[in-house]
Protein backbone atom coordinates (compact mmCIF):
# COMPACT_ATOMS: atom_id res chain seq x y z
CA UNK A 1 0.00 0.00 0.00
CA UNK A 2 2.89 2.36 0.94
CA UNK A 3 4.84 1.67 -2.18
CA UNK A 4 1.60 2.13 -4.73
CA UNK A 5 0.90 5.52 -2.52
CA UNK A 6 4.45 6.85 -3.33
CA UNK A 7 4.71 5.79 -6.50
CA UNK A 8 1.57 7.79 -7.50
CA UNK A 9 3.03 10.65 -5.74
CA UNK A 10 6.30 10.28 -7.47
CA UNK A 11 4.28 10.28 -10.78
CA UNK A 12 2.08 13.38 -9.79
CA UNK A 13 5.55 15.25 -8.85
CA UNK A 14 7.11 14.51 -12.25
CA UNK A 15 3.30 15.67 -14.17
CA UNK A 16 3.77 18.38 -12.24
CA UNK A 17 7.37 19.40 -12.97
CA UNK A 18 7.45 18.38 -16.41
CA UNK A 19 4.47 21.25 -17.00
CA UNK A 20 6.85 24.06 -15.74
CA UNK A 21 9.11 23.28 -18.88
CA UNK A 22 7.39 26.08 -21.72
CA UNK A 23 9.04 26.22 -24.89
CA UNK A 24 8.79 29.76 -26.78
CA UNK A 25 6.47 30.08 -28.84
CA UNK A 26 8.34 30.86 -32.44
CA UNK A 27 8.17 28.54 -35.92
CA UNK A 28 11.33 28.08 -38.00
CA UNK A 29 11.60 31.54 -38.96
CA UNK A 30 11.24 32.83 -35.68
CA UNK A 31 8.01 34.33 -35.91
CA UNK A 32 6.26 34.52 -32.54
CA UNK A 33 2.63 32.89 -33.05
CA UNK A 34 1.60 35.15 -30.26
CA UNK A 35 2.28 38.33 -32.16
CA UNK A 36 -0.10 41.03 -33.11
CA UNK A 37 -2.11 40.40 -36.57
CA UNK A 38 -1.02 43.67 -38.40
CA UNK A 39 2.84 43.15 -37.47
CA UNK A 40 2.54 40.48 -40.43
CA UNK A 41 3.23 37.22 -41.25
CA UNK A 42 6.71 37.26 -43.01
CA UNK A 43 9.53 35.10 -42.06
CA UNK A 44 10.97 38.33 -40.17
CA UNK A 45 9.20 40.94 -38.47
CA UNK A 46 7.12 43.94 -40.15
CA UNK A 47 6.92 41.57 -43.27
CA UNK A 48 4.46 40.16 -45.53
CA UNK A 49 3.89 37.41 -47.84
CA UNK A 50 2.46 36.72 -51.20
CA UNK A 51 -0.69 36.65 -49.77
CA UNK A 52 -0.59 39.81 -47.85
CA UNK A 53 -3.61 42.28 -49.06
CA UNK A 54 -2.35 44.61 -51.67
CA UNK A 55 -2.69 48.58 -50.07
CA UNK A 56 -1.66 47.03 -46.31
CA UNK A 57 1.82 48.03 -44.90
CA UNK A 58 2.82 45.51 -42.15
CA UNK A 59 2.81 47.21 -38.97
CA UNK A 60 0.34 49.52 -39.63
CA UNK A 61 -2.42 49.01 -37.03
CA UNK A 62 -4.56 51.56 -38.34
CA UNK A 63 -4.38 49.84 -41.96
CA UNK A 64 -5.44 46.50 -40.76
CA UNK A 65 -8.23 47.54 -38.91
CA UNK A 66 -9.76 49.43 -42.36
CA UNK A 67 -8.83 46.45 -44.18
CA UNK A 68 -10.35 44.16 -41.78
CA UNK A 69 -13.55 46.59 -41.61
CA UNK A 70 -13.69 46.88 -45.61
CA UNK A 71 -13.64 43.20 -45.86
CA UNK A 72 -16.62 42.89 -43.65
CA UNK A 73 -18.92 44.86 -45.28
CA UNK A 74 -18.23 44.66 -48.71
CA UNK A 75 -17.10 41.28 -49.50
CA UNK A 76 -18.06 38.95 -46.60
CA UNK A 77 -21.31 39.98 -45.60
CA UNK A 78 -23.90 37.90 -47.89
CA UNK A 79 -26.50 40.30 -47.39
CA UNK A 80 -24.65 43.08 -48.86
CA UNK A 81 -23.90 41.05 -51.63
CA UNK A 82 -27.10 40.10 -52.69
CA UNK A 83 -29.16 42.98 -52.18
Amino acid sequence: MKRALSTAVVLAAALLVGACGERPQTNQHGVRFDAPPWTGSGAQANTGTAFTASGWQPGDRNAWEQHLKARMQFSQNEYTRIN
